[in-house]
Order: C-alpha cells, then structure tokens, then sequence
C-alpha cells in the first residue's frame, strides 16, 4: 500500500508539471464549449432540437472531449514513454511494481477527465446560461461508465504501441472518429437515423445519447448504457491481453 501511495503521489506531481495535459484536459473542453456560444445562431431556440439551443446540446458533447483527450492521447503517451525508456522494467527491482504506476496513470486521468468535465458544465451554466442536468444521477452514473470505457481504450492502444510516437499516431487515428461520435463536429440530433444508430453503437456516441438524455430529465436507455459498459469489459480485456511492460 505505501508502494503504491508513494507512486501515485509522485505520478500526481509529474502530471501536475505538463502544461500540455492539463490544458487540453482541463481547459479545452470549457473553451472549445465558450467558443460555439459565440456563434449568436447557437444562442437562439431551434425547433429542430426541440425547442433547445444548439449550445445546450453541444454541452453532453465537449464534456466527452475531456474524457476524450485524457484516454486517448494523454495517458498512452505517458506510459508508452515509460516503457520505451525501460522505466516499467527497472521498477521490478524497487519495492514498487509497474502495475501500481499503470493504476496511477489510470486514477489520475480519470479524475483529470471528471474534472474537466465539471468545469465544462460550470463554463456553460455561468457564462450561456445552459441548464444544470436534471437526472443528476443519471448523469454521473453515465459519465462514469464513459470514463472506464475511454480509459479501456486508452489501455488498448497504449498495448498496441511499442513506442510513444506509434502511441500519438493511433491516439490520434481514434481521437477523430471519436470527437464525431461525441457529437462535437456535427449534433447527433441532426445526423439521418441510420448514422445515429451506428454511432450509438460506439462508446462515446452511446455516452453522448446517455448524457444528452439525462441532462434534459429523463432516464438514459438501458441499451446505451449497456453499450458502454460491454465495451469497457471487451476492450480491458483485450488491453490485458496484448500489455508488456518491456
């Protein structure tokens, strides 16, 4: 337990050092989210979205973008470098092991992804007046499924990449079609019925439908959530599969 204290507090310290992670973790997503508020179309009410503004549907999207970010580029790359470094195989010979570091990095970025989130929400609300959502619980049941399935997919890629430059390069091969899924480029409201179901089949287009579901009052489907949480297990278990420390 001291091993594993001891390699969180100092994996805590070095994250708290990269300027680069905590930007596009924390502070893109409200960002990104007070830049559509700009745009005055995405102020007004659109009876295509039921009555709602293109930037109160926009907010379940960019909070994704924190989770996004952390899972997908952030966390493969710190640990991609730390095996291409032989950082995890010299901790063999220390009383600390390289799954207490692999658990840190994992701790570490979803609480870094919970919070920018938050700041998403915050962002919305004080500056575009979006609504708080009103299925809270639902919200954060949702947002923690999603996050365990980013996280899962970081874990696959961060497998799959001998090196921290092959890790930025399948990083940013997922990054893309998952923004789209996550409804950042274009609303899933708008997309044709067929695109959405397939979308919704994907973690981060299924958090997104769950998300916008429970920030305007109801229950998310049970299907979504469960596409989430089926993806989390096939990819860990994938991602425990194909790990090497060295």
């Amino acid at each position: 337990m001291s091993a594993s204290t001891a390699v969180l507090k100092a994996e805590s310290r070095l994250f708290a050092r990269e300027p680069g992670s905590l930007f596009w973790v924390l502070a893109f997503p409200s960002l990104l989210l007070l830049a559509i508020g700009l745009i005055p179309a995405y102020r007004q009410a659109d009876p295509s979205l039921g009555g709602n503004r293109v930037i109160d549907v926009y907010v379940p999207s960019v909070v994704l973008v924190a989770l996004i970010t952390a899972s997908v580029l952030s966390m493969p790359g710190a640990l991609t470098t730390y095996r291409e470094r032989g950082i995890l195989r010299r901790m063999r010979t220390t009383p600390a092991r390289p799954a207490h570091l692999l658990i840190a990095q994992l701790v570490l970025h979803a609480v870094a992804a919970m919070l920018g989130a938050v700041l998403a929400i915050v962002a919305g609300r004080v500056v575009w007046a979006v609504a708080l959502p009103e299925q809270l619980l639902a919200y954060g049941i949702t947002l923690l499924l999603a996050t365990l399935a980013g996280l899962a997919t970081g874990a696959v890629i961060t497998a799959l990449a001998r090196t921290a430059k092959a890790a930025q390069a399948i990083g940013l091969a997922v990054f893309f079609p998952s923004m789209f899924a996550a409804g950042i480029y274009v609303p899933i409201q708008v997309l044709p019925d067929t695109v959405r179901r397939i979308i919704e089949l994907l973690p981060f287009g299924a958090a997104a439908q769950a998300l916008n579901q429970a920030a305007s009052g109801s229950w998310p489907a049970w299907t979504h959530l469960a596409v989430l949480a089926l993806w989390t297990v096939v990819l860990m278990g994938v991602a425990a599969r194909w790990f090497r420390w060295e």
